[in-house]
Order: structure tokens, then sequence, then C-alpha cells
């Protein structure tokens, strides 16, 4: 998901430099939807990964 968030930025910053400012923030607002859904998804498994803990091995 970080790559999206990061093809999005790269794509603001190339159509802000060709002077489409329009779509520049599109992909910007785009940019930062995606970075922040990877971040809450990021916690959301963290917690999860805590409050289950490690599972017993089998001998």
């Amino acid at each position: 998901m970080f790559g999206w968030a990061l093809t999005f930025l790269i794509v603001a910053l190339i159509a802000a430099i060709l002077g489409f400012g329009g779509i520049a923030g599109v992909a910007v607002e785009a940019a930062k939807i995606v970075f922040f859904v990877a971040v809450v998804l990021f916690a959301i498994s963290a917690v999860v990964h805590l409050v289950r803990g490690r599972s017993p091995t089998v001998p």
C-alpha cells in the first residue's frame, strides 16, 4: 500500500511540474488517503498481533 501512495505522490509531482494543477491536487489527495489507510491497517495488524501473542509450538 505504501507503494501505491508513493506512486500517487510521484504522479502528483510530475503533474505539478507539467502545470496540471487539478490532476496534481487529486493525486496528492489520493496519496494522502492511501497512506493513512495503510498506517491504520498497520496499527490494527500490530494490535491484533500483540493481543493474540505467540501460539504454542507443538512438539
